[in-house]
């Protein structure tokens, strides 16, 4: 007989629990927002909301959800967006990280199709509008381009952390960028050797998911992207197209 996955023995398992209202309001109120549970192979075994999903002691009986990391660059001059998360965040505030990082949520229907990664790029759409304030209309679902998954564990403190199955997004685009202050406290663009500078500035701290990628992937992908130039000299994510073999899992 088949022995059962860690993620599906702790999807069935009681979760632990924590009390938020010491916790900004906000960020605690989308803490009841549900995520989707897979398992080692990110296929769908439920739904938890955020709350039982990132608190370290229901990560460490094996509890894995599915999110994504969406990286915008500047079509004229392959700058990236970066984003610093917010003092009020629950989990790993402060850092800096990559354009948006957030989750493909149970609670909607198009956000659950797998489909051409379809039910993630929707929820890259919506988080780029509730965090940076980027109308949707500048983050088209067909414009996104995927290009692989990985698994991860990262700890924020003692009590919070993240256990993921993370899709990768590259998009290319003029944005505009309106903050939700309760969300970040800082933007900028970069080139690489910016973001290789400030990765080694020591009064900078980023996300961990942030940093596994750009140690494994983001900066050969970027190198590549700007190899692709069009020829008006601007870059497009949808150059990459077939970069990466995406059906495959990575764990980090």
């Amino acid at each position: 007989m088949a022995s059962v996955s860690p993620a599906i023995q702790a999807a069935n398992a009681v979760f632990a629990s924590i009390d938020l209202s010491d916790y900004d309001a906000e960020q605690g109120r989308l803490m009841q927002e549900r995520c989707i549970l897979v398992d080692e192979e990110d296929n769908a075994i439920g739904a938890a909301d955020k709350k039982t999903c990132h608190l370290m002691e229901n990560i460490n009986k094996g509890l894995l959800h599915r999110a994504f990391s969406a990286f915008i660059f500047r079509p004229s001059d392959g700058k990236l967006l970066l984003q610093q998360r917010a003092s009020e965040k629950i989990t790993f505030p402060d850092l800096w990280t990559n354009t948006c990082c957030s989750h493909p949520l149970d609670d909607f229907q198009d956000e659950k199709i797998e489909k051409d990664q379809l039910g993630v790029r929707i929820a890259s759409s919506r988080k780029l509008e509730h965090e940076l304030g980027i109308p949707r209309e500048q983050t088209p679902v067909d414009a996104f381009q995927y290009l692989t998954r990985i698994h991860y564990l990262a700890p924020s403190n003692g009590t919070w952390g993240e256990h993921e199955v993370d899709y990768i997004l590259f998009l290319t685009a003029d944005v505009t960028v309106t903050p939700n202050l309760n969300e970040i406290k800082a933007y900028k663009y970069v080139d690489k050797a910016e973001l290789q500078t400030m990765f080694q500035d020591p009064t900078k701290a980023f996300t961990p998911w942030f940093k596994l990628i750009a140690r494994e992937f983001l900066f050969g992908w970027w190198d590549e992207l700007l190899k692709r130039k069009g020829p008006d000299g601007s870059v497009c994510a949808k150059s990459l197209d077939g970069l990466v073999d995406g059906t495959k899992l990575v764990k980090m």
